[in-house]
């Protein structure tokens, strides 16, 4: 009955839907793979600057006004003009292996764990490691550390952090108002969230929403908070054949098997934003980079906030999944004095400051986010800041992260179904995984 329902619903709230920010719950796309082929031409969006002009390159609307009033004031000093380019998640990947192939990258733009390696590896990035030792704005002791490191490789640094991200547990206050369940708070553990998920299940909504896809945002954090892992440190084997890793799968999976979550035709239609955003869940797990949105909805303005993540009740711990964008530069820019100056700008403690005031993300640059806890009044945004001092893990990345979360997904989607049982999934995605890390 619930099915039925959403189609008129959820219409107005896909199409304000925020493309994600760190990719936690989208397809990544492409790999990213330039190696064989025809070189491509790069489209017009995606190519460098001409001469006292850079082209910058970002895949989430919702930071663009923001993003741009810094660049606007970078522009008055330096009097090179800096133009945005919104290119979605899938297509940035796309166009952006476009532009590596045809030599023409934008001159300046973000990169992510899925991508920084190969990018790094094949010298298509601008090495900022000298420009960052003369810089008296940049010092990269200041950021934090997980996101310093993924843009570093053989000793160089290709990338400043831009933004770090926490997950959150997000709820509709009138459902759980209207099923008289008390609001989440810190003493939750993932029993008690699973508990109120049946509590605030009906025929007009479920208590939960999540897709295999959602993995930063959802069960990621649960298997790390569980004492599971995704991958070992070193980044040569799989963590799916853990207990622990399988026993949070299971929580999930338990979930959508009893009707606490929608089930995998539902949430393939709708993701699990698009409903939280038309009242028909009453909690996802969501990350920082997704305020902006919800404070733009009507509904969720109106109806929702955000609290800290549950705990294990076993190991007592509290994980957010962390990840963190990059500001590189083409390695072929035709203005790369000016390419690093817009990123040194944006990687100052002045700026990233402004970038957490004006509410576009939370700030790379540790102790700045206390100000972007005040950017709204419309969600208490303790929740995400809480989460910086809980159990940080970084998001789980290798070389060819791209091509194992895609089989991740891909896997899951039997246990949602109940074709197979979790513990036989898990160990097919070990094993798949293990030969893509032996690869690498």
């Amino acid at each position: 009955m619930k099915a039925k329902k959403l189609a008129a619903m959820v219409l107005s709230a896909f199409m304000a839907m925020s493309m994600m920010a760190c990719g936690g719950a989208a397809d990544t796309g492409t790999t990213g793979d330039t190696a064989g082929g025809e070189a491509s031409e790069a489209p017009e969006a995606m190519k460098g600057s001409v001469e006292g002009e850079l082209t910058v390159s970002i895949w989430d609307e919702n930071q663009r006004p923001g993003l741009q009033k810094i660049i606007d004031e970078w522009s008055a000093q330096s009097g090179v003009k800096a133009t945005i380019q919104v290119v979605g998640w899938d297509d940035y990947w796309t166009l952006l292996e476009a532009g590596a192939s045809g030599g023409e990258l934008p001159d300046v733009f973000w990169m992510h764990s899925n991508q920084a390696q190969k990018y790094m590896e094949n010298d298509m990035l601008m090495d900022l490691t000298d420009k960052i030792a003369s810089s008296d704005k940049i010092d990269m002791s200041n950021y934090y550390e997980g996101i310093v490191n993924l843009y570093q490789s053989n000793g160089k640094q290709y990338a400043v952090p831009k933004d770090i991200d926490t997950i959150a547990l997000w709820y509709n206050k009138t459902i759980f108002d209207e099923m008289g369940v008390a609001y989440p708070d810190d003493t939750w553990t993932w029993d008690d969230f699973a508990d109120a998920a049946k509590k605030l299940t009906n025929d007009d909504h479920w208590g939960y929403a999540i897709a295999p896809s959602n993995n930063q945002d959802s069960f990621y954090n649960a298997v790390y908070s569980m004492g599971g892992e995704i991958i070992s440190e070193d980044k040569k084997s799989s963590g799916y054949d853990k207990p622990e890793t399988q026993k949070a799968i299971q929580l999930f999976v338990d979930m959508v098997q009893d009707g606490s979550c929608p089930d995998l035709n539902t949430i393939s239609e709708s993701g699990a934003d698009v409903l939280f955003e038309s009242g028909k869940v009453a909690m996802v797990t969501q990350g920082s980079w997704m305020v902006a949105a919800f404070k733009d909805n009507e509904y969720t303005a109106e109806n929702c906030d955000v609290a800290v993540l549950p705990k294990d009740a076993k190991t007592g711990k509290r994980v957010s999944i962390y990840n963190g964008l990059g500001w590189a530069a083409s390695a072929n820019t035709k203005n790369p004095d000016a390419a690093w100056s817009l990123i040194e700008w944006f990687g100052s403690k002045e700026m990233q400051e402004k970038q957490a005031e004006l509410g576009v993300t939370m700030s790379a640059y540790e102790g700045c986010s206390d100000l972007w806890v005040n950017c709204t009044d419309k969600f208490d945004l303790n929740g995400h800041m809480k989460m910086l001092d809980a159990d940080l893990v970084f998001r789980p990345y290798s070389k060819y992260t791209t091509t194992w979360e895609d089989m991740q997904t891909e896997k899951l989607k039997e246990a949602w179904t109940g074709d197979k049982d979790v513990k036989t999934v898990c160990q097919e995605i070990c094993d798949s995984m293990n030969k893509t890390l032996s690869e690498e």
